[in-house]
């Protein structure tokens, strides 16, 4: 029963947000933000009818789409970077160009040489695919907060919302995969709950931080940067290279 609520409390919260951001026009600002949200509101419609439809028909569907949720989920770190240095499109790109590979490279070594039939294969592989992607999206994200303080870029309470709900995602997602599985025997009842509350609270921050749109002027280069993107885009690059390299053995089979 409690579950069943934490599910469609989560579904309501889900179909708020894309309402208030449909009203507030920030489909047209956050694009990848939305369709991510979108992609999620149906999932879990799709589940829930898998669920009480047919049990082997559910683990199908749940990890088909898990899958494209990660894939899609992967693209708002991409958003926030194209967001948190418009004032610095050269680096931004530069960004996502390293995040992009670093992302395939993930997926290539992680999803090669299928085996024990598809979804069994998908379930098996979807614990190490996961955390790989978690890993750099964090890392991702500290990059760019790192960025944004040390250079005095504005985010606004929209930006600033997004990041803080998906930052807290990824945390526990994080937590989940590592600490958690290991002592699952321990903390798996209780986890079971956390996890999905947790879930709740971050829909709560961005229904929140997106109930309006933010009028946040675009931020301009200031003295720190002396108007050169050269400091901005050497850190940010040498940052994405200790996040890639950390990675290494993360991503090898």
């Amino acid at each position: 029963m409690v579950t069943m609520t934490i599910w469609w409390v989560a579904i309501f919260l889900e179909g708020l947000l894309l309402v208030r951001g449909f009203q507030q026009k920030l489909f047209r600002q956050y694009p990848f933000f939305y369709s991510y949200i979108l992609f999620v509101f149906l999932e879990e419609f799709l589940r829930f009818i898998a669920y009480h439809w047919d049990a082997k028909l559910y683990f199908k569907v749940y990890w088909s789409t898990q899958y494209l949720s990660l894939v899609v989920g992967s693209t708002v770190i991409f958003e926030l970077y194209r967001i948190g240095l418009r004032a610095y499109p050269g680096t931004a790109r530069m960004a996502r160009a390293s995040l992009s590979i670093v992302f395939a490279v993930i997926f290539v070594k992680v999803l090669e040489n299928p085996t024990l039939g598809l979804f069994p294969w998908l379930a098996f592989k979807s614990e190490q695919l996961e955390r790989s992607l978690r890993v750099v999206q964090a890392s991702a994200l500290l990059v760019l907060v790192a960025m944004c303080i040390w250079y005095a870029i504005p985010f606004g309470r929209n930006l600033k919302g997004i990041v803080y709900g998906y930052g807290l995602f990824i945390s526990m997602s994080v937590l989940q995969l590592t600490a958690a599985s290991r002592l699952w025997n321990h903390i798996g009842v209780v986890w079971s709950y956390i996890q999905p509350c947790s879930y709740l609270m971050v829909l709560g921050i961005w229904v929140g931080a997106l109930w309006n749109f933010d009028h946040v002027a675009e931020s301009r280069p200031d003295s720190k940067t002396g108007g050169d993107y050269g400091a901005l885009a050497d850190s940010t690059r040498g940052l994405l290279e200790q996040a890639r390299a950390r990675m290494g053995s993360a991503v090898r089979p």
